[in-house]
């Protein structure tokens, strides 16, 4: 007897779950790593890579390569992490990762999909791989140097601009965090994205309300962010970010014709991992200063 495919909601929950599993796993064996943008960014990632990105396939799951030198004229073996998003081709969507230090979040759920061999987060921030804490344009699931946080959409914008000239059918879609937008730079990329009607652009905001220096109604607000967003030019949602459905109902909306759409998705930063909820506000990395502390951890990390 044949059996039932899993829906689609079912497959997400499983990478979802996989995700802060593989990222929980991580931190207790290296006594560090950023948790909770796996805790708040799960669902969102995988629903963008399962469910709303039209990616090309990989034959198999790919290993990293080694770091074989920076991009230039003089460099003809330097590469791109885009590998491990498929093909590339006028019909297919393109990603870019713009927060880089979700880049552990971002193996894990390349692992989840069967896009990344899992031993390649074993080459994680060791010297001469392409496995590196903070991503950048040769690592997995990345094509761009997104740098300083508030570079990624600027980029992502000039991709998109190239795409829509050429005629591609394919998308551009950004991940970003909202402390991103703290940034100037942002307001002036989006800016020129309404300008110029790029409307084969999509963003997914991760909304934890959390940056390095602690909550951001704290260090420098940015609400009314739906309305600012508006205001820019962009056709903009607020949803639940750990509704998979509530994730998805913006692209099934009808398209608005010179406006690119912005997903903001309000996510809880413990999610999964309620011990996580301690450390508030200050819960951009986690570091372990006791063995004690570690051994918390690494029970939760048993019980799943």
């Amino acid at each position: 007897m044949i059996g039932i495919q899993p829906s689609w909601q079912e497959e997400v929950k499983q990478v979802a779950y996989g995700i802060r599993r593989r990222v929980l796993e991580h931190t207790v064996i290296n006594k560090g790593g950023y948790l909770s943008q796996a805790c708040s960014a799960a669902e969102i990632l995988a629903t963008m890579y399962i469910r709303i990105m039209n990616l090309g396939k990989t034959d198999e799951p790919l290993m990293p390569l080694p770091f074989t030198g920076v991009p230039g004229p003089n460099n003809p073996n330097a590469f791109t992490g885009a590998i491990f998003n498929g093909p590339k081709g006028p019909q297919y969507d393109r990603f870019i990762l713009s927060p880089s230090q979700y880049a552990l979040v971002l193996y894990a759920l390349l692992i989840e999909v069967n896009r990344m061999a899992p031993e390649g987060l074993h080459q994680f921030n060791v010297d001469g791989y392409t496995v590196e804490m903070i991503g950048a344009m040769h690592s997995p699931g990345m094509e761009v140097m997104t740098g300083s946080l508030g570079q990624g959409l600027s980029q992502a914008a000039g991709i998109a601009m190239a795409r829509k000239l050429r005629g591609d059918t394919g998308k551009v879609w950004v991940f970003m965090s909202d402390g991103e937008w703290q940034s100037g730079q942002n307001w002036e990329a989006l800016q020129a994205i309404s300008f110029y009607k790029l409307d084969n652009l999509g963003i997914y905001i991760d909304a934890n309300g959390q940056q390095c220096d602690g909550a951001m109604c704290e260090v420098m607000n940015i609400e009314p962010f739906a309305d600012r967003l508006t205001a820019f030019g962009a056709k903009v949602y607020r949803v639940d970010g750990h509704d998979l459905d509530m994730l998805v109902k913006p692209i099934l909306e009808p398209v608005q014709q010179g406006k690119p759409l912005i997903v903001i998705a309000d996510t809880i930063p413990w999610r999964g991992i309620e011990i996580l909820k301690e450390r508030y506000p200050k819960l951009h990395y986690v570091r372990f200063f006791t063995e004690q502390e570690r051994e918390q951890y690494a029970a939760i990390l048993k019980s799943l």
